[in-house]
């Protein structure tokens, strides 16, 4: 059995420390999960003093035992020599109270708290393990992934025609039981049955494959599944299929009179409805946000950014660049053009390693929860997952380097207050950006810091998004009306208009950046406003242009 069941009303777990908060939101960034990773590893030089000595401790156990043992052995017990019976009334009044009493074992335990209570306020908040459990469903739902192929540390796409593999790892890295039982819970208590259900079916068969066996570090037992799974299909409408999973849940826990009473009341329901006849209740994928381009949006990231007959089209070329700078007549820009209307761009290798990685070096120590414009505010949102940071050009030479390129290639003004600092983004687990479009989301105060944009600056005209890592699966941008998506190209510089030359909005630059299946996606966006540049890019005398 295990450690106990609870009611059906659960309230939000508590943090894991006293005074938490939300924390750093450290699942939004991959930069602050690998940071946790120091805390750990020094968790584990704790638990393996705490080990030794617990070994230590049992080798002398097993010796005190071997010694008692051996003077139990014959037909007769030897208390007529006085030595032995002395030795037998000393070990049941002093020895026993000492083994029983011994206050090592308590030693070594308050060695191991003491340390974890050190390293507490560096450890995530259980609002960091709630985002890090629907990051996981994000990508079940996006990339189509098989639950019980998570749990087995493969990608596996399910689709009509079968099972295949999206993604195969050198490692995998399997789901224990409890892991598919949290991620199940977040999910339940979100109210969101369809995902609670399938990462609990998983989380039963897994208790089930292992029952009567018991993991110290485990929360959830297969009890606790089965208790959530229930009530799950009840609150999703299959009643029938709650009242089975109850019944089992009675053979390993026969005395719980509350999952009784729930027993007794499905049965109720179910024969009030015997005689109602109606469709079959199916439990479906909620849609949150509501996305009319959420098919369209999904099927372009489960590309992967691979379209090969996207590059058979004549129209499409490649080529290098030079604006007619001559800043790049020496070392031209070499130019692929993906697309035509919009007129979308990717520029390969614009910054090099050494430059990718002084950015994400310099980014790293500012990097805050990524915001987007709502009204006059700007506020935090779950369909953008990553943390970002501001870099003026005083940071380094370099970054005076980067702009004079970029303004070599666009011809446009880059300054402040014409354009934004450079942004720079990491992308946290499953991270991603739903689609959107960049017209207005940014502008500044005058000095290049981000604040909401004002009709004195104009809208965002052009972005610039540099790669500066590569990823190992997904993480492609995709463009929703254009009907085609970019793969994650490291130290290539993607590059479209947002605005026509009359200033409209280009509707079709609509798009998105998909969930980083695998791997550490950075990307820095360089922000130009259409203020500034009417000589640089004056209007056309075609209003369609």
């Amino acid at each position: 059995m295990g450690k106990g069941t609870r009611g059906h009303i659960r309230g939000k777990e508590a943090g894991v420390g006293p005074g938490r908060g939300r924390g750093e939101d450290k699942f939004s960034a991959l930069q602050s999960v690998e940071r946790a990773l120091g805390p750990e590893r020094e968790l584990l030089r704790l638990l393996e003093g705490y080990v030794r000595g617990e070994e230590a401790r049992l080798r002398d156990l097993r010796r005190f035992y071997n010694k008692v043992l051996s003077l139990h052995k014959g037909s007769a017990a030897p208390v007529g020599n006085p030595l032995l019976a002395y030795t037998l009334i000393k070990r049941l009044q002093s020895d026993w109270r000492n083994v029983v009493y011994s206050l090592e074992a308590s030693e070594n335990i308050r060695a191991l708290k003491d340390g974890y209570v050190k390293v507490e306020q560096d450890l995530p908040a259980f609002e960091d393990l709630e985002g890090a459990a629907r990051a996981l469903m994000r990508l079940q739902d996006v990339y189509m992934l098989s639950v019980k192929g998570l749990a087995r540390g493969a990608f596996q796409r399910v689709t009509g025609s079968g099972v295949t593999d999206l993604y195969r790892p050198s490692q995998a890295f399997p789901l224990s039981a409890d892991d598919c039982f949290h991620v199940g819970k977040v999910a339940y208590d979100m109210g969101d049955y369809y995902h609670a259900i399938t990462w609990l079916e998983v989380a039963v068969s897994l208790f089930q494959g292992s029952y009567g066996e018991w993991n110290t570090e485990d929360e959830g037992s297969l009890e606790d599944a089965l208790d959530y799974l229930a009530f799950a299909y009840f609150q999703a409408g299959n009643v029938s299929y709650a009242l089975s999973l109850s019944r089992e849940f009675l053979r390993y826990n026969p005395n719980n009179k509350r999952m009784a009473r729930n027993i007794l009341k499905y049965e109720r329901l179910l024969a009030e409805k015997s005689n109602m006849t109606g469709p079959e209740v199916t439990i479906k994928r909620p849609n949150v946000p509501h996305l009319q381009t959420r098919d369209t949006y999904e099927g372009l990231c489960q590309t992967l950014g691979s379209q090969p007959t996207h590059y058979q089209i004549p129209s499409l070329y490649c080529a290098y660049e030079t604006n007619a700078s001559p800043y790049l007549l020496l070392q031209p820009v070499r130019k692929e053009v993906l697309h035509l209307e919009p007129y979308i761009v990717l520029y390969h290798d614009f910054v090099s390693d050494s430059e990718a990685q002084k950015i994400r070096g310099f980014a790293a120590p500012w990097l805050q929860r990524s915001v987007v414009a709502s009204g006059e505010k700007q506020q935090q949102v779950e369909y953008r997952i990553s943390k970002s940071a501001w870099l003026k050009d005083t940071v380094d030479p370099m970054l005076v380097s980067l702009d004079r390129r970029i303004a070599a290639l666009t011809g446009l003004n880059v300054q402040p207050p014409y354009a934004e600092h450079l942004q720079v983004v990491n992308y946290g687990i499953g991270g991603h950006y739903e689609p959107h479009f960049d017209h207005a989301t940014v502008s500044s105060r005058g000095d290049g810091t981000p604040t909401l944009w004002r009709e004195t600056e104009g809208r965002v005209c052009f972005p610039e998004i540099f790669q500066l890592s590569s990823v190992e699966a997904g993480g492609s941008t995709a463009f929703i009306y254009a009907n085609f998506s970019v793969p994650v190209v490291k130290n290539a510089a993607l590059f479209w208009w947002n605005l026509h030359r009359s200033g409209e909005g280009d509707g079709d630059t609509l798009h998105a950046g998909c969930p980083v299946l695998v791997g550490d996606k950075w990307v820095a966006n360089k922000w130009i406003h259409e203020y500034g540049q009417e000589f640089r890019r004056p209007c056309s005398s075609k209003p369609e242009d």
